[in-house]
């Protein structure tokens, strides 16, 4: 009998930032892979944890050993300061680790893989790497790695970090990296398992971007990424406006949206390909 695909989900935003993704009408982190392990796995399943609501525990050992798969959205907690929360979330990175459970994750998850197995995450001294980030280029490595099958070798993501990956150790496989960020993707192996991780984001659409930008309009505002609210708002306008309709070449041109932000097979396709080859453990090649 095949166990079911049951996987794990640890949303660690707070409840409050959670509300502010619900009052620009954005989908929870947590539930924005929730969405995407339902199109690309239909029947698996999966539990949503707020990992940093209070008095939120961890899954015993007996529990974690249940999931086929652990899967980290991002998170605005900050990795290298010394807060309950991030070495609850660090903690249960290297339980999986032991435990020989796979992970991904993004953003957030890719700091958690590679801290836990012995690199480190800094703010990144050019400040914020927002919206579209252009010309990440697969390495050697990520030509041959099973997560990038499919991938163009330069493509273009999602992305919303101050901090980066700055180094990382030997069990680390970088994939992929551009000028703002030499670690956008990496695959992990690490004690008895296996996290594969990018710093973009699979999960989010033009949509999602946009609602993430009105959420986050005061400090982008503040940052210099926009003038004003106007301007902002004209912005993010013009992304959803490729949502929902991709063939409008003029803002595509425009704002350099390419096949690799619209084709969902493209945008996906590093999770897609850890369903396959790290969880159902299909062949490569």
């Amino acid at each position: 009998m095949t166990r079911e695909m049951r996987f794990l989900i640890p949303d660690g935003y707070t409840k409050k930032s959670r509300d502010e993704f619900d009052a620009v009408g954005m989908t929870l982190a947590g539930q924005l892979y929730a969405d995407l392990l339902a199109r690309r796995l239909p029947g698996a399943t999966c539990d949503i944890w707020y990992s940093s609501d209070p008095g939120a525990e961890p899954p015993t050992d007996a529990q974690l050993e249940q999931y086929a798969g652990v899967i980290w959205p991002g998170c605005n907690l900050t990795i290298y300061h010394d807060d309950p929360r991030v070495h609850a979330h660090l903690r249960l990175v290297e339980r999986a680790y032991e435990a020989g459970i796979p992970q991904f994750g993004s953003c957030w998850g890719i700091q958690l893989a590679t801290t836990v197995a012995g690199g480190a995450t800094k703010p990144h001294p050019k400040g914020r790497e927002m919206g579209i980030a252009l010309n990440i280029r697969l390495t050697e490595s990520g030509a041959k790695h099973p997560m990038m099958k499919d991938k163009p070798p330069v493509y273009a993501h999602f992305v919303s970090h101050d901090d980066y990956v700055a180094s990382v150790p030997e069990c680390v496989e970088v994939l992929a990296g551009n000028y703002w960020c030499p670690v956008q993707a990496a695959a992990v192996t690490y004690k008895k398992g296996i996290f594969w991780a990018t710093q973009y984001h699979p999960e989010y659409n033009l949509r999602e971007v946009a609602r993430l930008i009105h959420a986050r309009a005061q400090k982008l505002i503040s940052q210099g990424w926009f003038k004003d609210m106007d301007d902002l708002t004209i912005y993010a306008e013009r992304l959803e406006a490729v949502y929902n309709d991709p063939t409008l070449k003029h803002i595509r041109w425009q704002l350099k949206i390419d096949d690799d932000i619209v084709l969902d097979d493209v945008r996906e396709c590093e999770f897609a390909n850890w369903l396959k080859y790290a969880v159902l453990k299909e062949d490569f090649r």
